[in-house]
């Protein structure tokens, strides 16, 4: 599967790394590294010599407890950017907003994806995401970041993502966004315990059967810490792990701050997949 990503081609025939680049003091990972304009193009330009197929560039903080970011404040650490890197890079630049304003500055300013964690349930977003022509990948997340992991429930979370999700690609489609455009994300730590987090990751193959592609993101998430007891900086071998695993079972992109490593990891499951 090809997907044109505002004119830069996205080649999803094997499981792809997508790069997170954040531009905000406060993500739980790598708050503050890349806030400045001149070290994040250089992180950019980084992943993807070390071989990311799509960079997925953010401006507001979406881990538990963040705080709203203004959209003027958004529109100022993302815009600039995606405008020196569009020239510069050889693939396709995602925008990680909810915000309609910001998908409608990233789309003229030249990115290729839409990457929300709402699932354009945001007012306007869906509309700036129709108007915008390009890919979107729509999340799912029990409630919002600020109390999204306040004891999250579900009778069942696997058939209850799933329904989410193919409810927004119906909606989706109800607003005239082909589903060659979409793609779908379970939104691991998202308003999930970790038994949910894990009992998604075993499981994940059920969600690819509703045929569209899948983009997962784990990449030293706490689900990670609670079960080889590691801080973040220390989550490496587990977020490959969990990557691996989630290729195997039909991811299409993972989404991880190490790229190199990820890149040869996802290698190898492509080999073993491809093989006779």
């Amino acid at each position: 599967m090809l997907l044109d990503c505002g004119g830069k081609p996205l080649d999803l025939s094997a499981p792809r790394i997508m790069g997170v680049l954040n531009l905000t003091p406060d993500s739980f990972s790598d708050g503050g590294r890349f806030d400045a304009p001149e070290r994040a193009i250089a992180q950019a330009l980084q992943m993807q010599a070390d071989g990311a197929a799509i960079i997925d560039i953010g401006g507001e903080s979406t881990r538990p407890g963040a705080a709203d970011v203004p959209l003027e404040e958004e529109l100022a650490r993302v815009i600039p950017v995606i405008e020196a890197l569009v020239p510069e890079l050889a693939v396709p630049i995602s925008v990680d907003t909810s915000k309609p304003e910001v998908m409608r500055a990233a789309a003229a300013a030249g990115a290729g994806m839409i990457n929300d964690v709402y699932a354009l349930r945001r007012p306007g977003a869906l509309e700036a995401a129709a108007d915008s022509g390009l890919p979107i990948c729509l999340m799912h997340m029990l409630g919002e970041p600020r109390t999204m992991q306040q004891a999250p429930q579900y009778q069942d979370v696997l058939a209850e993502v799933g329904a989410f999700l193919a409810q927004q690609v119906a909606r989706c489609e109800a607003a005239g966004i082909a589903r060659e455009r979409l793609l779908l994300d379970p939104g691991f730590g998202f308003g999930k315990t970790l038994e949910h987090n894990l009992s998604l990751l075993k499981h994940l193959d059920r969600l690819a059967l509703l045929d569209q592609p899948l983009l997962v993101g784990m990449s030293r998430k706490s689900m990670i810490g609670k079960v080889i007891d590691r801080p973040v900086a220390e989550r490496l071998y587990g977020s490959i792990a969990v990557a691996c695993l989630a290729a195997w079972q039909g991811a299409a992109i993972i989404r991880v701050h190490d790229v190199r490593e990820s890149v040869d990891a996802i290698r190898m499951v492509d080999a073993v997949l491809a093989a006779k």
